[in-house]
């Protein structure tokens, strides 16, 4: 047991916060819970996306070449982890930049997910017609 004079008794708001929040002030707090669930959004895509590669191995045998498929499934759990990692920092930098008044970080994380999307749709179509 910690003698009571090494006992943090700061408030914990100041104790946990990341060293990236610890900067500006606090914004309205509707702003922080919508930038909250952006990211829970981004996360949900990202389930969805590990949930789709999953069902692709396992009920895309008679379809899908067993070579392709896992290559396709193996891109798609990239992807999702990426996009769950992307999700984290954007929602860092929006907090970051609201908490100092500066211009809101460019959405370009919905350009790489239309984008990647778009090519693993087009993957598994070439993979199912051939």
């Amino acid at each position: 047991m910690r003698p009571l004079e090494s006992v943090d008794v700061r408030p914990t708001e100041e104790r946990w916060k990341p060293r990236a929040f610890r900067e500006g002030t606090d914004p309205d707090p509707r702003f922080t819970l919508a930038n909250e669930r952006t990211f829970l959004a981004w996360i949900r895509t990202a389930l969805g996306i590990i949930a789709a590669a999953v069902g692709l191995e396992a009920f895309a045998a008679d379809v899908i070449d067993s070579a392709v498929r896992t290559v396709i499934a193996c891109g798609l759990l990239i992807f999702a982890a990426g996009l769950a990692l992307v999700a984290l920092l954007r929602w860092i930098g929006v907090e970051r930049a609201m908490r100092t008044a500066r211009p809101l970080p460019l959405p370009w994380t919905a350009f790489l997910v239309a984008v990647l999307l778009a090519v693993a749709g087009i993957g598994l179509t070439v993979a199912i017609v051939v």
